[in-house]
């Protein structure tokens, strides 16, 4: 039995019961299957309101919850991004940050725990919570994360994740602290997890005041997407002062901005839109208004009819290619960044149906592929589809 198969542990009832729901086909390698749901068993849930679908949601949810169980404590392969100091740093991914080893990378495995923690906190009667639990446990112990924070401290590590990787350890720690309001018993991680939470949020408050422009691209260095996790956790965790600078350095980077190029979109290998990504981050700065102003001029070209054309989905060539399958990715985070878009604007702009059925659009051509067939798509597109269709970035209402 691969070491994935093993992983799995509970999570396979919870992914034969959405096998049996939906229908089942795709092999992942090491002979494990996992499950496709149909569009149209998919599309159902999605039509219906979150509260009113619950169990529908937990059956679709659990193919996610599947693929994170399958990863998070799976070593190999993996692609680390590491500085280092002297002929001991020559060390295995798990003896360097044992917290998050698996899932080919520590950013994956950091949101890989987040899809875990998000799930079993959203639905802790599902079948797959008391395995995300489990997982979660194991990960989460105080000498891991001591470990962790100790690896962050290293001499030449101070951009270490910046800022992917640094504003998913935020939002981690977002979904700990939402959930221990709720369970008690999760107040230790919370409080193992502070220090490293902490440690993540300092980075990015002392490099923000010193990048004079931002990254405007597809991939983990976009800062618009990093700003947008960050400021949700600095909500949360109630630092006024990040939520502060976080906003000024939107105005700096972002307020001016016309006629964003989304027509040279998506590059090749993007996973996020650069232009969406600074639309979906200013609807958090901006009343809504001041959004709807700055909107019809940072990108005037949305349309005021509800139709999806104006944005045409990113078509995938490869999905044994990793980076060519960054577009499923690109698909899901669109999908969600329409809707913060909409979510943002007066509840009367008529740009809110063009926007809506452009995510509605790519949502419907980007769950079905989150299957797990390939490992390089597997090991991370269930976080995307998890924080699209729970709607993570919405406030409650909208």
């Amino acid at each position: 039995m691969d070491q994935r198969r093993a992983a799995f542990g509970a999570g396979d009832e919870a992914t034969r019961k959405v096998g049996l729901a939906s229908g089942t086909k795709g092999k992942a390698d090491g002979g494990m299957r996992l499950p496709v749901l149909s569009s149209f068993a998919l599309g159902l849930a999605l039509m219906t309101p979150f509260s009113a679908q619950a169990a529908s949601f937990e059956d679709a949810t659990g193919r996610f919850a599947a693929l994170a169980l399958a990863c998070v404590h799976t070593e190999y392969p993996n692609k680390i991004a590491h500085v280092l100091n002297g002929p001991d740093d020559a060390r295995t991914p798990s003896q360097l940050t044992p917290a998050f080893y698996g899932c080919f990378d520590h950013h994956s495995s950091v949101h890989g725990h987040w899809l875990l923690a998000r799930l079993a906190r959203l639905y802790p009667t599902a079948s797959y919570s008391p395995a995300a639990r489990a997982a979660l446990g194991k990960s989460l112990t105080k000498a891991n994360l001591e470990a962790e924070l100790a690896y962050m401290n290293g001499p030449g590590r101070a951009s270490f994740e910046r800022p992917y990787g640094l504003a998913w350890m935020l939002q981690l720690g977002a979904e700990l602290r939402q959930w221990a309001k709720q369970d008690a018993s999760i107040a230790p991680w919370v409080a193992d997890y502070a220090p490293l939470e902490q440690r993540a949020a300092g980075q990015l408050k002392s490099w923000l005041p010193k990048l004079r422009t931002p990254m405007r691209v597809g991939e983990h260095s976009q800062t618009a997407f990093a700003l947008g996790l960050a400021r949700d956790w600095a909500v949360e965790a109630g630092d006024t002062a990040f939520i502060a600078l976080i906003d000024e350095r939107a105005m700096t980077y972002f307020g001016q901005d016309k006629d964003c190029p989304l027509r040279f979109e998506p590059g090749g290998e993007d996973f996020v839109s650069a232009c969406l990504g600074e639309a979906d981050l200013m609807r958090r700065v901006l009343a809504p208004k001041a959004y709807a102003r700055w909107l019809r001029t940072a990108l005037p070209g949305i349309p005021t009819q509800a139709r999806p054309d104006w944005l045409p989905v990113g078509i995938v060539t490869d999905r044994t290619d990793g980076k060519l399958a960054h577009t499923d990715g690109l698909n899901l985070s669109r999908a969600w960044m329409l809707e913060g878009m909409a979510s943002g604007l007066p509840a009367t702009d008529p740009r809110r149906l063009a926007l809506l059925a452009a995510a509605k659009a790519h949502r419907d051509v980007a769950l079905p592929a989150v299957t797990g067939e390939h490992y390089e798509g597997g090991h991370w597109l269930g976080t995307f589809a998890t924080y699209l269709v729970t709607q993570r970035g919405l406030h409650p209402g909208h």
